[in-house]
């Protein structure tokens, strides 16, 4: 599990690799990650964009950027939270993770919240080969 915080929204990630979904013979590996915001400030919150950048163990770089998460822009009361499952192919059995969120108070003010550095690990590999 891994966890930030930033304007009192608190990001917990844990990713999982699918063994089920991926092919290693084709260098097709496939991670699930589920990701909880947690609003622990005083103001309400919406969460309007998203940035992520994804690298894998041979440095290439896939950035993706887009309105909400999984099809919605969640609104935050203090005190709530939002949990929601995505997630990603990479061509190496390892890969990071990061990005951050674009909210947005009631009052239009907005702000960014950092979404930790994550690893993607497939469990069955120990290193790439040279």
């Amino acid at each position: 599990m891994y966890s930030s915080q930033t304007n009192s929204i608190h990001i917990k990630v844990e990713p999982t690799y699918l063994e089920d979904q991926s092919e290693p013979d084709q260098d097709y590996y496939v991670w699930a990650y589920h990701v909880v915001i947690e609003n622990r400030g005083e103001k309400t919150v919406q969460l309007r964009s998203r940035y992520w950048k994804i690298t894998d163990a041979s440095g290439h770089v896939h950035e993706v950027r887009g309105p909400g998460v999984v099809g919605e822009q969640p609104v935050l009361k203090p005190g709530e939270r939002f949990e929601y499952t995505s997630g990603t192919p990479l061509a190496t059995p390892f890969g990071i993770m990061f990005g951050n969120y674009q909210m947005e108070t009631d009052r239009g003010e907005t702000f960014i919240v950092d979404i930790p550095a994550f690893s993607l690990d497939c469990p069955h590999v120990t290193a790439l080969p040279n």
